[in-house]
């Protein structure tokens, strides 16, 4: 197959899987559905959660922490999804990733509130995550995945989601800290 041949296979079946999937929403995921609302409130609540929470005095470096995970736990999602590994089958909107409420919201809201208790109150950070890790994969994607709001293929599993919490926990952890050290030493040059 010649080069602009593969390009316009890709276009064809990238339209229609986006009109499949916009089908699909419109029959199975809209604003009259259960579903839609339970991934409204995973989206909104833990959000309006984070407003009440956070500790302002550190908020830059809080949300720098919560947006790492949100950026790994994202494109993570988006190979897991691609691939079918992992699958959200109710989602906000086709226009965005489909976890978008768990990576944007509920995982990094989560692990940023435990990072912010942890350094607050001088506790071990990476014990911490070994627990949460483990409410979110075996509990929570275990209720998600009962309730059918995700399903697990190829394999996947609850302990493949709590190795890949703690990983990218750890180097959200790992970046914040070294974000931290350059600030602390550009601070002593002024």
């Amino acid at each position: 197959m010649e080069y602009k041949e593969y390009w316009m296979q890709i276009y064809e079946k990238s339209e229609e899987l986006n009109s499949l999937t916009s089908s699909y929403w419109n029959d199975y995921s809209n604003i009259w559905t259960w579903q839609f609302w339970v991934v409204v409130f995973l989206l909104v609540f833990p959000l309006i959660l984070l407003y009440f929470i956070v500790d302002r005095k550190r908020v830059f470096e809080l949300f720098f922490f919560g947006y790492t995970v949100h950026v790994l736990w994202t494109y993570t999602d988006i190979i897991l999804e691609g691939f079918r590994y992992f699958v959200h089958t109710y989602f906000l909107t086709p226009l965005l990733p489909l976890a978008l409420n768990m990576t944007a919201s509920a995982l990094p809201v989560g692990f940023l509130l435990l990072y912010q208790y942890c350094t607050n109150n001088e506790k071990n950070f990476y014990l911490y995550t070994l627990l949460l890790s483990g409410v979110f994969a075996f509990g929570f994607a275990t209720i998600e995945e009962y309730l059918g709001l995700l399903e697990f293929e190829k394999g996947m599993n609850q302990l493949y989601i709590f190795l890949i919490d703690i990983a990218i926990a750890y180097i959200a952890y790992w970046g914040t800290k070294l974000i931290l050290k350059f600030r602390v030493r550009d601070e002593k040059y002024y």
